[in-house]
């Protein structure tokens, strides 16, 4: 007795070969809509599936495999006497093998313009039907859902049958990819509803590379990008030269992508464990990498540098001199590839970057876990501010605590941020406490220090940090403001005539 083969697809890719193969294998093939007339016009013999359940299809095709003579088929275990009894009685033929892939929900998603309408309708239910029923029942049905598989399948069928690992393999692979599109057509839904944080709560995303390692050497990893990921994201960058991505690189290189979507000027941002060791704005990308360099030319060693502007041959020459893991870019003039590409090593990665913050959530797994919250896209204008001290900052100043204020946002807490010229001189990163972070970006600092402006990431629970701050010639410092000992900072500074603005907001980052 022949196998018998369902086989309904909505990407067409490889459809017609596989079938050839299977019709070669002894399989009779049963099919529905698109599929059917694909084998049709290929000369390929296949049973209408409404010739087997002896029901049209209705509903614009919404109801065609929903029927018993189906799913009886696919669930019925073959060493159960009284399931096969049931067939018997009943004149239902066994499936041996679903091909089945899914109405393109994700794509329909992605289109622009696309209708509340197109989506509900690239909603699969029959499909994921099947390949459940069939995945539940692997021991006697093979069950395919990714076209990648024909080939290993067929190669198979040709040397025998596929093994029970194999089928099992194939159904776990059915599982992984209804849950996927179940879980986008859910988010879709609690974006539709408005709600951030649902009752149970699910995310979905795709293997993009494997790597060689994870955060040390013993560790492994991979790196998986969301189903549709959005405007600059790493993972949609295009690698133009250098080895593969490691993952504390990805890791680097996404911390600078977040800290660049802050500036709307041509910026440059150059970031090491995470953290920004400088960043600069200017009226070229020349110059505002130069900013960046300057503000830290020891910690830049080994560092990633991502820009918003397309590289030109000054920039590139100014990137060559300086040992970089990787420089993102929207692009690369032909002359700065050719410059840069002379380094065997260093990765450049061309991407649309985002040109804002982004809403949305961001993931923290714990130990049995998972914290999720929405993205910290708090940005504050000048009308925002509120002076706190007797001296008001300059406009030059004012443009300065900006920038700052951008800039702590992204850095370790407790953070402070030392700023002059759009652009930074001093970065201190993930202390226990306050003035140790101080101390760390004013020694960074230097001379430079003086006429720089402070920015901090949490209020000042103490006046000491304001004291350093005095003591090194900084003129005006950006804080959220809203601790109780606030009068002690706002008299220090009202002392040495320093300039102090309240965000009435904070930006730890842990």
């Amino acid at each position: 007795m022949k196998k018998r083969a369902l086989v309904s697809v909505s990407n067409k890719q490889g459809i017609t070969e596989f079938a050839k193969g299977l019709i070669e294998a002894d399989f009779e093939i049963i099919s529905t809509g698109g599929t059917l007339r694909v084998l049709q016009d290929a000369h390929i013999p296949a049973i209408a599936v409404d010739e087997i359940t002896g029901f049209p299809e209705i509903l614009d095709g919404r109801v065609k495999t929903l029927h018993p003579f189906i799913h009886s088929g696919l669930l019925a275990k073959r060493d159960n006497k009284e399931h096969q009894s049931q067939l018997a009685e009943n004149k239902i033929t066994p499936i041996d093998m679903v091909v089945v892939n899914l109405y393109p929900f994700k794509q329909t998603l992605q289109k622009p313009d696309v209708s509340k309408e197109d989506i509900i309708e690239n909603i699969d239910i029959g499909g994921p039907t099947m390949l459940r029923s069939a995945a539940k029942n692997y021991q006697d049905v093979a069950v395919i859902v990714d076209p990648a598989d024909y080939q290993h399948v067929l190669s198979s069928l040709q040397h025998g049958e596929l093994s029970i690992e194999q089928k099992q393999r194939l159904a776990a692979k059915v599982f992984r990819h209804t849950a996927d599109y179940d879980a986008l057509i859910a988010s879709y839904f609690a974006g539709q509803t408005g709600e951030d944080f649902p009752e149970t709560y699910t995310i979905t995303y795709e293997k993009n590379q494997s790597l060689r390692y994870g955060e040390n050497p013993h560790q492994s990893a991979a790196f998986y990008k969301r189903s549709i990921p959005e405007q600059g994201s790493l993972a949609l960058a295009e690698q133009l030269h250098g080895k593969e991505l490691s993952y504390n690189n990805i890791q680097d290189a996404n911390a600078a992508l977040e800290i660049l979507a802050e500036y709307q000027e041509p910026a440059a941002v150059a970031v090491k464990h995470m953290n920004p060791c400088g960043i600069g704005v200017a009226d070229s990308i020349e110059t505002a990498f130069q900013r960046a360099y300057d503000a830290d030319p020891i910690s830049i060693f080994g560092g990633i540098v991502a820009c918003n502007q397309v590289i030109d041959l000054p920039t590139a020459e100014s990137l060559s001199d300086i040992f970089l893991e990787i420089v993102i870019a929207p692009g690369f003039s032909d002359e700065a590839l050719e410059r840069l590409t002379v380094k065997k090593n260093i990765r450049l990665l061309k991407l649309d970057v985002a040109n804002e913050a982004k809403q949305g959530h961001t993931y923290t797994s714990v130990n049995g876990g998972m914290l999720v919250q929405t993205k910290d896209h708090g940005r504050i204008d000048i009308d925002d501010l509120t002076v706190a001290t007797t001296r008001k900052p300059t406009d030059q100043e004012l443009e300065d605590l900006l920038f700052a204020w951008k800039a702590v946002k992204h850095v370790k807490s407790n953070a402070i941020v030392l700023a002059k010229n759009k652009r930074t001189v001093g970065v201190g990163a993930g202390q226990m406490n306050r003035i140790g972070a101080a101390n760390i970006a004013i020694e960074q600092a230097a001379e430079q220090a003086n006429d720089a402006v402070l920015a901090s990431d949490a209020f000042f629970p103490m006046p000491d940090t304001v004291e350093a701050a005095a003591k090194a010639g900084i003129t005006a410092i950006i804080q959220p403001g809203g601790s109780k000992r606030d009068q002690d900072s706002i008299d220090v500074c009202n002392e040495y005539g320093i300039a102090m603005v309240y965000t009435g907001m904070r930006h730890f980052k842990h």
